[in-house]
């Protein structure tokens, strides 16, 4: 399954960004959680009951959801030596600042589990709960510079850096990779899976390795594409699009995170695949960060905050 929007797209970018699914899915492979350049203005409004609503896909009791989740920053190749937005240290510090009272749009995800019954959507108070960090959630930052990142990385690629970074951070069993999501993120200039052509900002995915499996995400440089791409929030803020971005497929790895095993809905995609017209600015102890809607069965509704 893919839990891609089309209908935000202009024409030409949906044929593009269809064209793109259809050549992976020859080659495959597949991603999830697809985030739209171009999600649109305005927010989601309430839909009838059930309409939206998320449901658990398996009973598994791990690999479903993060429970405690870690996020390890990738900054992939020596082009990191131009970082004209300043997106490197944005992320560390959103990541930094992501946890604790000041974050009200994390506490969206404590109401997903695992370990429940297939079907659910309330979770019984048996099930192993994702938890809001108490503390930072990111787990380590490298930069992997020793040599250039390709200029077009494929989804193979992307998922071997993936890997990679795996051992670099020692997380070298399955145990510590059930909460571990390595975030590839690629430099100013650099078109990874097809970026920005392929219409989509970033999307995640989980892949097998030597460590056991992985979830990763692939997050081009969104300021690439200007002010404005990949958020609706419109004061020309540059950083805005991958802060929306990334908070899209964060939430998507913590409560769906070996794709398509966790919370879903069959007919619009993960929690924030049904989100992407709502954006919202969160202020952190480490600065103010865009972050996008996520869909809450408990508000039913999407939301910005728990």
């Amino acid at each position: 399954m893919r839990t891609i929007r089309l209908a935000a797209l202009t024409a030409a970018a949906a044929a593009a960004f269809t064209m793109s699914i259809s050549t992976s899915s020859a080659a495959g492979m597949s991603h999830y959680g697809a985030k739209p350049i171009a999600p649109g203005a305005g927010s989601h409004a309430a839909p009838a009951a059930g309409a939206d609503t998320l449901s658990l896909q398996t009973n598994g009791k791990t690999g479903v959801v993060s429970p405690t989740p870690k996020v390890y920053l990738v900054f992939w190749g020596s082009q990191w030596s131009k970082d004209p937005a300043k997106v490197a240290p944005d992320m560390q510090a959103m990541f930094k600042g992501l946890y604790g009272a000041k974050d009200t749009w994390g506490t969206i995800l404590a109401q997903y589990c695992e370990n429940a019954p297939k079907g659910s959507t309330t979770c019984p108070s048996t099930a192993t709960f994702i938890k809001h960090p108490s503390a930072s959630v990111l787990g380590g930052v490298w930069f992997d510079n020793g040599s250039a990142a390709p200029a077009n990385a494929t989804q193979a690629q992307i998922a071997a850096e993936a890997g990679k970074a795996a051992g670099h951070f020692g997380n070298k069993t399955q145990a510590p990779n059930l909460n571990a999501q390595y975030v590839v993120l690629s430099a100013t200039g650099t078109h990874p899976d097809g970026f920005p052509n392929s219409g989509f900002c970033a999307w995640h995915d989980s892949t097998s390795s030597g460590y056991g499996k992985l979830a990763y995400t692939n997050l081009p440089y969104v300021p690439d594409l200007g002010a404005g791409a990949c958020t609706t929030l419109t004061d020309g803020r540059m950083l805005s699009g991958i802060e929306s971005t990334e908070t899209h497929e964060y939430a998507e790895t913590v409560t769906d995170f070996w794709p398509t095993d966790g919370w879903n809905n069959t007919a619009n995609g993960e929690i924030g695949d049904e989100c992407v017209n709502l954006d919202a600015y969160e202020t952190l102890t480490t600065g103010k960060f865009d972050v996008q809607g996520l869909w809450s069965n408990k508000a039913n509704a999407c939301v910005t905050h728990g």
